[in-house]
Formats: C-alpha cells, sequence, structure tokens
C-alpha cells in the first residue's frame, strides 16, 4: 500500500518538475546540450563587471530538434544583465524563434534543472518519509491533494475569470480537509483544529479585505501582474488575486499553530484530567505565547525573503526614493507590509481561539 502511495506521488509531482518541449507564443522551448565552444570573448562593461560571450554548438535532445545540431552566436554588441558561461556538456534550455519569413533564430533561455530539482524532491520525500513514518507520508498524501487543487482548480478557475476570494476561500477549506483529517485522522484533534483554522482564516480575509481597501491596493503593482491583463481572453480581478494570495500563504502557518495549541490542550487534559476549562485554557495559553513570538517572526521572515532583492535596492539609496516614508507609500512596498500584519494578526488570533475551543471541549470530555 505504501508504495502504491509513493507511485502516486512521483507519478503526480514529475511532471511538473521535469522540462518537456513546450511552446510559448511563437516560440518553441526544447532541451538542448553543449556540444563545443567554438568561440569566447570576455569585455568590460562600464561598471567594472565581466560578461562573458560565448560562440556555441549543441546538440537538440528532445521534439523536432532532437539530435539536430545547432549554433547559437552569443557574441555581439548588446550588454545583458546575466552573463552565464556555458562548458561542454552542460544541459540547457533553448528556444526556437520563428520569424515573419520563416527563419529560426535560436536562443539559450537558462539552464536546464529539471534533473536536479527532480533529485531534491526525491530527497525531500525520501526525509519527510525515513523521519516522518507513516505520518509523514500521510502529510505527502496531503500534500499532493494541495498541489492537485490550486494546480487543476483554483488557477483554471481564476483563468476563467471567477472571483478569486471566493474560489481561494472553497480550495482554502478543501486544502484545509485534506492538511487536518488525512495527517491526523477523523478524531476530536482533527474537529476542533478545523474549526479553529475556519475562524481564523475568516478574521484574516475580513482585516486583509479591510486593509487592502484602506490602503487603496489594486494587486497590479508587480511586473507579473502586466501579463495578467486580458490573459486568455479573460479579464483578472488582481485586487482579488492579491488577497487570494494572502489566503494561501497564512493557511500553511495556520495550520502549525492551531495543531500544535489543540494538540498542547488535549495532552494537558489527558495528564490532568482534574483541570478546569479556565487552567487547561491559562497553561496552553503560556505555550501559544511563545509559539506566536516564533511564527509571526517566520511569517515576516518567510515575506521579506521573497522582497529581499527590493529591500536590498531601496537601502541602498539609488532607488527613486528619497527616504524609507516615501517607499512605504509605494503599491509593492505597501502589499507586502498589509500581507505581513493581516497575516500576523490572524496568526496571533488565532492561538486564543484554538486554545479557548480545545480547553472547552476537553474540560467537559474529561468529567463525561
Amino acid at each position: 500500500m505504501k508504495k502504491a502511495v509513493l507511485l502516486f506521488l512521483l507519478l503526480l509531482f514529475v511532471p511538473f518538475l521535469a522540462f518537456a518541449q513546450t511552446n510559448i507564443n511563437d516560440d518553441v522551448i526544447f532541451k538542448a546540450e553543449v556540444i563545443e565552444i567554438l568561440a569566447e570573448e570576455n569585455h568590460l562593461s562600464p561598471d567594472g563587471k565581466e560578461i562573458i560571450q560565448q560562440h556555441l554548438k549543441m546538440r537538440g535532445l528532445e521534439g523536432e530538434f532532437e539530435n539536430k545540431e545547432i549554433e547559437f552566436n552569443g557574441i555581439s554588441d548588446l550588454e545583458v544583465i546575466n552573463s552565464q558561461k556555458y562548458k561542454k556538456g552542460d544541459k540547457v534550455m533553448m528556444a526556437a524563434s520563428y520569424g515573419a519569413s520563416k527563419e529560426v533564430n535560436f536562443y539559450i533561455v537558462d539552464y536546464a534543472r529539471g534533473k536536479s530539482l527532480l533529485f531534491l524532491g526525491l530527497a525531500f520525500f525520501l526525509t519527510l518519509i525515513i523521519i516522518g513514518r507513516f505520518k509523514g507520508l500521510r502529510s505527502l498524501i496531503a500534500l499532493a491533494i494541495t498541489f492537485f487543487v490550486i494546480i487543476k482548480y483554483l488557477i483554471p478557475q481564476i483563468l476563467a475569470g471567477a472571483n478569486p476570494i471566493m474560489v481561494t476561500f472553497f480550495s482554502a477549506l478543501v486544502i484545509l480537509a485534506a492538511i487536518i483529517y488525512v495527517t491526523e485522522g477523523i478524531k476530536a484533534r482533527a474537529h476542533l483544529s478545523a474549526l479553529s483554522i475556519l475562524l481564523s482564516l475568516i478574521i484574516t480575509i475580513a482585516l486583509s479585505e479591510l486593509f487592502v481597501s484602506l490602503a487603496r491596493l489594486t494587486g497590479a503593482a508587480g511586473e507579473e501582474a502586466l501579463f495578467l491583463f486580458n490573459i486568455h481572453g479573460a479579464s483578472i480581478d488582481l485586487t482579488g488575486l492579491l488577497l487570494a494570495g494572502i489566503i494561501i500563504g497564512v493557511l500553511g502557518v495556520l495550520d502549525d499553530v492551531v495543531i500544535s495549541q489543540v494538540a498542547t490542550v488535549e495532552q494537558l487534559a489527558l495528564a490532568n484530567g482534574s483541570l478546569s476549562q479556565k487552567e487547561l485554557f491559562k497553561k496552553a495559553y503560556q505555550v501559544g505565547i511563545s509559539h506566536i513570538a516564533s511564527m509571526t517572526n517566520t511569517l515576516f521572515l518567510a515575506y521579506a525573503g521573497a522582497s529581499l532583492p527590493l529591500l536590498i535596492l531601496f537601502g541602498s539609496g539609488t532607488s527613486a526614493f528619497a527616504s524609507w516614508q516615501q517607499a512605504i507609500n509605494t503599491e509593492l512596498i505597501a502589499t507586502e507590509i498589509v500581507r505581513t500584519l493581516t497575516g500576523s494578526i490572524g496568526l496571533i488570533l488565532a492561538v486564543p481561539i484554538a486554545t479557548f475551543i480545545a480547553s472547552l471541549w476537553y474540560s467537559k470530555a474529561q468529567k463525561n
């Protein structure tokens, strides 16, 4: 049974990790291998940075270009921001761009990273199963369900023009059920955790909607938003998409905090059946306070890490803004502030909510 589940997980994730020939607009993307360095030149940019340009002979590894030799001449007067130096045997992703007169121009998109990412995924799976054993296996099943819901339901529905908040909220309910009931089983702890997370999530959504509205955030601050206008003929609600991202981002952290808090109350009740609801709440809440400090910091660091290049740009003094006050009033930074603080408030409130619900239940259960 365990082998069957593992096979299912690998079959589910491998297609997304592996690279295959794809079409992006009129370009054909395919994997190729460097078989010879025909020429190489080093240039210095005005800021003193070394720029490496290469003329390469490639061999196609898939699709219509399989086993065909291709030349890529990267030596020109153009300066590139990210200069890569390739060596013989490197696997890369190439693009074949077809012009108006059917001529084909080839250029390198990036390294082919599918194999290394697949190895990393396998290492993650094995580590989780070896350390977490059967519960780790169940968490992988929950992860697969989460991945499936996002890829097969949430994203297609948003692309079809559905309300991102409603679609994400429904997806969050399915993901929540998968995370809790697959990993914890159908028991009182799971029911209490699900109820606590649902209440905390509703509060987080309400806060996010309120402050996104007050801050007049549009969701169109990032460069990727430019590609979402009228994509596939559908008009995507970018503000709703911003809120949807906040919901998904905070769901996993809420799950960690709430389940730990409910489990703490349960163990305290089992250790001492004479504790009243008030005593259970007080003792478990002390544990929750420590959890709040670490988890809030974790949430902030996660968002800060994702925005680190932007923060460094502002901190360097070379951006277009004269002060941090000007910087935080830009939508890009304001969005991250709202995302972090609303998520953190929802996380903080989850502790007393989960502790109260669990202490109420277990104090009554101990008396019966």
